[in-house]
């Protein structure tokens, strides 16, 4: 049952005109309970909620958007309270349009206006095409009204850049007390205007003579060149002519200088010599190169080389030759340990490692080099893995060691405490929203294990990928280049990749275990072993985390399983880790009802006992709301990914579950047993208060601000009341509907306990009220010594029965006052106990006499007549069982004189029996 909060109500409006976009002040009632409670905001038609800024229940800003309504109406609308009213309106004025030249006190947007004349946009400054003054004459702004002028020229527009521009409209609006001369003067201006546009172009002609004769001087020196070049070609004949002169001399001196010719030959066989030297300077330069390359990282270089020398010289008899190219294989032995020293280095990149495996096959590397790396990068990452525990670890330690403040202690159970929201609000009504703490927690350090987990899960995923491509190269060949494929390497290699998959398969399967075990010796080490624990635990638990962070760190550990699974790794190898969400999904599910449990026992200290109008106070509602949090907390922990097993699959757990579940029902009704038989001196009520919209006596029952035992019960029994029709069966729901098993099981036993709980606070007030009115009934019949057998004729029923139904009017008020709906109950059990009483004293009596027997039929019958809406089959049958133990009435005047004297009791007593009437019965069912 929720109760509806009040539409929202505009009471005021600063200010109330403005053009668009004026920020503005709204002031009313029930204008939202919070920013995310507002959803709609309107004025004159407009919606402004993207601009509004929710400061209070009673106040809002934001800015007027271009609405099209000039007067109209501030509507708020919020999820609590709906759509509301306003007492108060907006009037929306027109912006005054502003010239370039005309001062103003806000920046305006400059234009770039549009010729309609030439059909094209020139990029002319607008301060040209826009003078503040076109026609060179003094402005006289006329006083027309701007409504009047709008209906002259419909249509039109006094701005004269405009293609609808009027120049009526401009006259009158600028020029209407201008006299005619001044109007010849202005067309006189606007001649001469015109007249410089022609003249433009020719100025601009003017302007580039210069240019032109510059051209002209260039063209000149141009053709002046060529008419030179054609003397340099008569010149080279000439020279042609002294060549071939020469020639023939040089011939001449050759026949006579034979001597000269003979050295000349023998030159000519020593330079042949040395071009043959000249040949294979490749060769001997090839290790000086080849180290040089290396330095430079130039492998490419080498290993063709190389190639190229091998071809040569790899089979060559010459000795020369073989040093050389022995010299060669030296340096090219000492290049495959540096690339294979390269390649095993870590960290590397992916592109990285290709290029060195391609290096190492292409210089036929003995051995694997590719699974060498394979098996580097595997004990690498493993090891990266153990360094992240254990400096974590070790950081944990660091910290517990420095840090004593709660505030600051890692360890320390940081979850949102539903409880401490639920205690911030004076009066929690059932069903309103409940807000969760968790932005407030958040800001504490989160703890190392939960920091761990996602820095070693990161670790993975960023390294995994890379792995498995270069797995996947290995396996396909493209690790390798063309002149390998020629040779057989890529072959081979695929070969050996067939051979190792098993290998490789125990290679990701042993990273997968050492990431679900790391991950379980932080959060889950009762899961591990003994050994185990030594090797993937170390952690300090003071405390186990929290539900809130187990179910982030399961949120790290899903995204960590899908980017895996997007490597297309086989879903066996992966089967560990969704083992692993399932039993932290299991364990965040056991641990937040726990933690709820321990939040409903605290419970007891956050009871305002404030009475609403049925006799509730907040406690029900608190509690639904905490167990409805804890669910909603647990949905995306509920929720079943793909791929993943419902965390209710085990037997074992749905069995954990169903207690835990039971165990917060039960929880809360020792609460409320504790709250209602605790000692008077241990209740704090300094803080009581009572519901103002209640139109019941509430205030009666703090006027000493204090509660007495039996309020506490009528309070107690209300709220158990309540817990059985409505909460219980609502908390059910919610059970089902986040999926758990044995709902009906819960259901069962604590609706069972609630009844007990129920029975005995309800006998504990019958016998506070009942046995004091029925002790007192023997006492005052007797008094005065009274004898059934010797008494006077009756006058009117006796005080003693009257004291007896002033008790039952206390009680019923007491319980009227606390809960309309317990009366019935409260008042037939006590009527009951007050019958029976009454026969037992009747059926005691040894002999009564004709006025005894006629007294004692009066104040049965009045009794009985009184409370006759609250009979019930025990009740009649101890009236009756009386009534028989009475003599009969043998004359017409007995009964004519007991019919008076009911007649009597009941008119005297008629404002105080009001409350046992039929009527006030039926309103008080209502």
């Amino acid at each position: 049952m929720s109760r509806a909060r009040q539409p929202p109500l505009v009471t005021g409006i600063s200010p109330n005109e403005g053009i668009s976009w004026t920020k503005v002040t709204i002031r009313g009632e029930n204008l939202g309970t919070g920013p995310t409670d507002l959803i709609g905001l309107t004025i004159c038609g407009h919606n402004c909620l993207l601009t509004a800024e929710w400061m209070s229940a009673s106040k809002i800003v934001c800015r007027v958007g271009q609405a099209k309504n000039d007067k109209g109406d501030i509507i708020v609308t919020t999820k609590s309270g709906g759509k509301g009213t306003s007492t108060v309106s907006f009037k929306l004025l027109k912006p005054e349009k502003i010239g370039i030249l005309d001062q103003s006190a806000v920046w305006v947007d400059e234009m770039n206006y549009y010729d309609m004349r030439t059909d094209r946009n020139k990029g002319i400054p607008p301060l040209s095409l826009r003078p503040a003054n076109p026609l060179g004459i003094e402005i006289d702004k006329g006083r027309f009204p701007q409504k009047d002028l709008e209906s002259l020229f419909p249509g039109m527009s006094a701005d004269f850049t405009s293609e609808n521009f009027s120049a009526a409209w401009y006259l009158i609006e600028n020029h209407s007390t201008t006299s005619f001369d001044q109007l010849k003067t202005a067309v006189v201006n606007l001649k001469k205007q015109a007249n410089k546009k022609n003249e433009g172009s020719l100025a601009y002609v003017k302007g580039g003579l210069s240019t032109f004769f510059e051209a002209q001087d260039a063209l000149s020196a141009i053709h002046q060149k060529l008419e030179a070049d054609g003397t340099e070609k008569v010149e080279g004949s000439m020279t042609q002519k002294l060549e071939n002169v020469l020639n023939r001399a040089s011939n001449t001196a050759d026949t006579l200088f034979q001597e000269v010719l003979g050295r000349k030959d023998k030159a000519d066989s020593t330079r042949n010599a040395l071009n043959v030297l000249q040949r294979f300077k490749f060769l001997f330069n090839l290790p000086l190169n080849i180290e040089r390359n290396i330095q430079k990282g130039d492998y490419d270089v080498v290993i063709n080389d190389y190639e190229k020398a091998k071809s040569l010289f790899g089979k060559t008899e010459v000795q020369v030759f073989k040093k050389y190219y022995a010299e060669v294989e030296t340096r090219i032995e000492a290049l495959r340990e540096l690339l294979l020293d390269k390649l095993l280095e870590t960290p590397s990149t992916l592109h990285d490692q290709k290029r060195y495996i391609r290096y190492l096959s292409d210089l036929h590397a003995p051995g694997d080099p590719a699974w060498q790396c394979i098996g580097a990068q595997h004990q690498w990452i493993l090891q990266l893995m153990h360094n992240c525990k254990e400096s974590y670890v070790k950081e944990q330690k660091g910290s517990n060691a420095l840090l004593h403040s709660p505030m600051l202690d890692l360890d320390s159970d940081v979850r949102p405490s539903p409880i401490g929201h639920l205690g911030q609000t004076a009066s929690l009504k059932r069903g309103s929203s409940f807000q969760s703490g968790r932005d407030e927690a958040w800001r504490y350090k989160a703890p190392q294990q939960v920091v761990f987990v996602e820095k070693l899960t990161k670790l993975v995923v960023s390294q995994l990928p890379n792995f498995w491509k270069l797995w996947v190269s290995y396996v396909n060949g493209s690790l390798f280049s063309e002149t390998a494929e020629k040779s057989g390497q890529m072959e081979r290699s695929k070969k050996n990749a067939r051979q190792r998959q098993n290998d490789f398969k125990k290679m990701i399967q042993e990273v997968m275990h050492s990431l679900v075990k790391l991950i379980r010796g932080a959060l889950l080490p009762f899961s591990l072993r003994e050994g185990e624990l030594r090797q993937y635990g170390g952690w300090e638990m003071k405390s186990e985390l929290s539900g809130q962070w187990l179910t982030h760190v399961i949120q790290t550990v899903r995204l960590s399983s899908e980017s895996l699974t997007a490597l297309e790794i086989p879903n066996d190898m992966l089967q560990i880790i969704q083992d692993l969400i399932l039993d932290l999904r299991v364990r965040c599910i056991i641990v937040t009802l726990q933690h709820t449990a321990e939040d409903i026992k605290r419970l007891a200290e956050k009871e305002d006992w404030v009475v609403d109008n049925e006799g509730l106070t907040s406690l029900p509602s608190q509690f639904e709301q905490c167990i409805i949090h804890s669910l909603q907390s647990l949905k995306t922990v509920l929720d079943c990914k793909p791929g993943e097993a419902s965390v209710f699959q085990q037997q074992k757990t749905q069995e954990d579950v169903c207690q835990l579940s039971i165990g917060i029902m039960q929880g809360f009704i020792d609460c409320l047993e504790q709250l209602s038989t605790k000692p008077d001196g241990d209740i704090d009520t300094s803080h009581l208060s009572v519901d103002v919209s209640s139109p019941d006596l509430f205030g009666s029952i703090h006027e000493e601000s204090s509660l007495s035992s039996e309020q506490r019960l009528l309070i107690a029994l209300s709220n158990c009341r309540y817990l059985e029709r409505h909460t219980f069966l609502n908390i059910a729901e919610h059970f089902e509907k986040h999926g758990f098993q044995g709902v009906d099981k819960i259901t069962q036993v604590s609706m069972e306990s609630l009844k007990e709980l129920d029975q005995r606070l309800f006998e504990m007030y019958i016998e506070f009220k009942a046995d004091p009115i029925v002790g007192s009934l023997e006492p005052g019949i007797y008094a005065g010594y009274f004898d059934w057998k010797d008494c006077l004729v009756p006058t009117g029923v006796r005080n003693y029965l009257k004291e007896a139904l002033v008790n039952i009017i206390a009680v019923h008020a007491e319980v009227f006052t606390i809960s309309k709906d317990l009366v019935p109950r409260v008042m037939s059990r006590v009527v009951e106990a007050v019958s029976e009483e009454l026969s037992r004293l009747m059926q005691c009596v040894s002999s009564f006499s004709k006025n005894g027997a006629l007294q004692a039929k009066l104040e049965i019958c009045a009794l009985r007549d009184t409370v006759a809406i609250y009979l019930t089959p025990e009740s009649k049958s101890s009236f009756k069982q009386a009534l028989e133990a009475l003599p009969q009435l043998s004359s017409g005047t007995d009964r004519k004189l007991l019919e008076e004297l009911l007649n009597k009791f009941k008119s005297s007593m008629h404002l105080q029996l009001t409350c046992f009437q039929a009527s006030s019965s039926a309103m008080m069912k209502t």
